[in-house]
């Protein structure tokens, strides 16, 4: 009769043992699977923040792309999300920490919005910048083309002036002389007989030349083209140059005005054959010429 009672109190013992680790068993499970779904949604909230992060380090990309210079306020926070995203792929989840960096995306968030707008603000600025200096540009570039058109009229008025200023001959006329004892000069076209050349012209009137003191210049040539006289020369300023026999000055007052002059006779006869009388004016531009022949 003992031992049956031992014998039941054994298995009622087993019983409970077997509930308690049953119970153990389906506990530990749970905790198990609590755990698991834990680590499950930790690592999805984890992805979440790294999305988030990314997005926003993205949107920053953007910004600066677009910005026409570089804006160091967009590249600090860029580069220090850039850092928030190391940190959340490397740390160990947790509840506390994944917390404090869902609460920090969205200081970020909100600095993003704030820069974002002061960025957009200073690009719209920059574009009427840019654009009031493009019409200013403009406006310059028809000042300069105006500027340009007036130079280019006071220069052609000023040639047209300078030309129009300029003095030129209505005649021009050489004689082979001899002078006689009585000293009349008489006209000859016999070499041997030439004692000199008489060279006359006349200077037409011109109303808008400069009234005062001038002077031509007389170039005389034998028949081997030598040039008779003393032989000067003379160089403008662009660089062209002549041997000339003489000068002649005179005054000149916006009148015609009738002008002779003498080339003596060399140190022997003149010789026969063809001359030639150029007459230039102060600027060496030939005003007239004449051609004789001497027997």
């Amino acid at each position: 009769m003992s031992e049956t009672k031992n014998n039941n109190g054994l298995k009622v013992l087993a019983a409970l043992l077997g509930v308690v680790l049953l119970g153990t068993i389906i506990y530990t499970v749970t905790l198990y699977q609590d755990k698991k779904k834990t680590e499950t949604v930790l690592t999805q909230e984890k992805e979440l923040v790294v999305a988030d992060l990314n997005s926003l380090k993205s949107e920053y990309d953007k910004a600066i792309l677009e910005s026409n210079a570089t804006n160091e306020e967009l590249v600090t926070a860029r580069d220090n999300i850039a850092k928030y995203i190391d940190s959340v792929q490397t740390m160990k989840a947790d509840i506390s920490a994944l917390s404090r960096y869902r609460r920090q995306v969205g200081v970020l968030k909100a600095e993003r919005e704030q820069l974002l707008r002061q960025v957009d603000s200073l690009t719209r600025s920059n574009t009427l910048i840019a654009m009031q200096r493009d019409s200013t540009y403009v406006e310059l570039e028809k000042q300069t083309m105006f500027n340009d058109s007036i130079v280019v009229q006071n220069t052609q008025l000023a040639q047209v002036v300078e030309k129009g200023s300029a003095l030129n001959l209505s005649k021009i006329n050489v004689d082979a002389v001899k002078e006689r004892n009585s000293g009349k000069l008489v006209s000859t076209q016999r070499a041997k007989a030439t004692d000199k050349f008489k060279i006359c012209f006349t200077v037409a009137d011109n109303v808008i030349a400069d009234a005062g003191d001038r002077e031509f210049y007389i170039e005389t040539l034998d028949p081997q083209g030598n040039v008779l006289g003393e032989s000067f020369s003379k160089t403008n300023d662009n660089g062209a140059s002549i041997t000339y026999s003489k000068t002649t000055e005179f005054y000149y007052e916006n009148k015609s005005l009738d002008i002779c002059d003498y080339i003596n006779k060399p140190s022997g006869d003149f010789q026969k054959g063809q001359y030639m009388v150029n007459v230039y004016d102060d600027r060496l531009k030939l005003l007239g010429t004449s051609q004789f022949t001497l027997k």
